[in-house]
């Protein structure tokens, strides 16, 4: 039976097998769920910045907020004692909580130690995965790419190892993408409203979820916020284009009107209701910071007002709650100074320009072992030589690099043919990596770009979609594509493979390693 005009016209990202692409997508994000847990509780230590957001995390399971901790406790955690170990005031954390909340959950199941605090990682880095052939799927219409596009992010080196350790970009990265492909599906549901007769829409559910996603992404850490800012706009300029498309009358109005609004409210309302929500255990326990806090150094510094305190008379009659919300609004205000003013002066030796995070131009080592003699820990170097473990924050540079190129071709197709998918690579890019050169004055890394990496995915993929064509009839130029596409695929796998012992702490030969280390900035 031949389809009927209405089947020829549907949009091919509804039509494809779901079944099909869920099945892939799913053995995708087990497959890397197996590589993230590999081996998970190895290096036996806190790396990097896990010393404070695993005792973070522990803190808020047991006490409900983030207390102080005693000199050398990270010694004592790893022998197995907890005891004795919290102050029994408040730490002045620097980050929201929604990541080490997730962090305490691991804890919670397999008990703080390397392995516990690192599982949440695990699981949301392999939800990343299938996220990411979803995401992808929804934008080029084709269940094969969206797998592609899973693939490539699963192969990742910086996606891997922040999957692997407790800290929180991987959470960060993961809301972020979550709520930019809310957007996506938004622009696609709204289309399908319009071509159906309707005017209204001011429910708009995917807006909705992604304002909760995004803002479990500013709970995360508050660069979430710049997509959120972008992808909102963005989210209107693709109503107005809409309307016109369809051809009403005023669409540029209409759109303020009927759906500018409604968005608002859906997507940057919910975010922040979401984000504040988040903050539940600090609001619960708000006399604690007071207490601790009312007069900190960064309130000093900023020339701010002391912080409300429980103590002081309700003169304004304002209830409990409002109290403790002026109290959480003080602490921000504090925070924001620490960010702003406290951390210029300060150096890492891993700290890195944002001009150079897109080439790896400076990887972050977060833990090594570099001098393990001959026989020992299974060491076979030869005489006079070593072994060395480590583990590299490191990307896959066939993506890294194919994916800087791939970018620029998404620039411009996206201006010069105006084809829609390009922006949300460009607006992904620019809303997740531009804002960090305002900050390049203080100590950022290069993991920061864990957010920006989905977005240089999804570039390869479509222009992998652009070399392979639309039609399924065998062509000189699709059978071109098909090799390019599926050689750099398999390079990337072969990459994967040559970079997994820096990744994992695998022993290797000082040769062996020397062999990985491609630049001196590498080190």
């Amino acid at each position: 039976m031949s389809p009927t005009a209405a089947e020829r016209n549907r949009p091919r990202w509804r039509s494809e097998d779901p079944v099909l692409g869920w099945a892939g997508a799913l053995c995708l994000a087990a497959l890397a769920f197996f590589l993230r847990r590999w081996h998970l509780g190895t290096p036996h230590a806190f790396s990097f910045d896990e010393t404070y957001y695993a005792k973070d995390a522990w803190s808020l399971l047991n006490h409900g907020y983030v207390r102080g901790y005693v000199e050398d406790a990270d010694k004592t955690i790893l022998n197995g004692n907890l005891t004795g170990l919290f102050q029994d005031g408040p730490s002045m954390i620097v980050h929201p909580e929604v990541g080490k909340w997730l962090i305490a959950a691991g804890i919670k199941v397999f008990g703080m130690d390397p392995t516990g605090w690192r599982t949440a990682s695990a699981v949301v880095g392999a939800l990343m995965v299938l996220l990411m052939c979803r995401f992808a799927r929804r934008v080029t219409g084709s269940t094969l790419l969206g797998l592609v596009a899973g693939l490539l992010l699963s192969l990742d080196g910086l996606q891997l190892v922040l999957s692997r350790l407790a800290l929180l970009d991987i959470f960060l990265a993961f809301f972020t993408l979550c709520g930019v492909h809310c957007v996506v599906a938004d622009r696609q549901w709204l289309r399908d409203r319009l071509a159906g007769g309707a005017t209204r829409t001011w429910w708009r559910p995917w807006l909705v979820l992604g304002g909760v996603s995004f803002g479990l992404a500013c709970g995360t850490k508050w660069s979430g916020v710049y997509a959120l800012a972008l992808f909102g706009l963005l989210a209107w300029v693709w109503s107005a284009g809409a309307r016109r498309a369809f051809g009403e009358r005023r669409p540029l109005l209409r759109s303020v009107v009927l759906d500018g609004v409604p968005a608002f409210v859906a997507l940057v309302g919910v975010a922040l209701a979401t984000y504040v929500a988040s903050w539940t255990g600090w609001l619960v326990h708000a006399d604690a910071y007071e207490d601790a806090f009312s007069d900190t150094q960064y309130t000093s510094y900023g020339g701010g007002k002391p912080w409300p305190t429980a103590s002081e008379p309700d003169a304004d009659g304002l209830g409990e709650v409002t109290q403790s919300l002026r109290s959480l609004w003080s602490y921000h205000q504090d925070v924001y100074t620490f960010h702003s003013h406290f951390l210029n002066d300060s150096t890492h030796v891993y700290a890195s320009k944002p001009s150079t995070w897109l080439v790896m131009g400076r990887p972050v080592g977060v833990d090594a072992q570099t001098d393990i003699q001959p026989g020992s820990q299974g060491c076979e170097a030869p005489s006079g030589s070593s072994c060395i473990r480590q583990v590299l924050l490191l990307g896959n540079p066939v993506i890294w690099w194919g994916g800087c190129l791939a970018a620029v071709a998404s620039l411009l197709l996206w201006v010069g043919a105006r084809d829609w998918r390009h922006g949300v690579v460009v607006a992904g890019i620019a809303s997740t990596w531009l804002p960090w050169f305002a900050y390049d004055d203080r100590p950022i890394f290069f993991f920061y770009a864990i957010t920006t990496l989905p977005f240089l995915v999804l570039s390869i993929t479509l222009v992998m979609g652009h070399l392979i064509g639309t039609s399924d009839v065998p062509t000189p130029r699709r059978t071109f594509g098909v090799v390019v596409a599926g050689s750099y695929t398999v390079l990337a796998l072969i990459s994967f493979a040559w970079f997994w012992p820096i990744w994992t702490d695998a022993l290797l030969t000082k040769a062996e390693w020397d062999h990985r280390i491609w630049f001196q900035r590498w080190i």
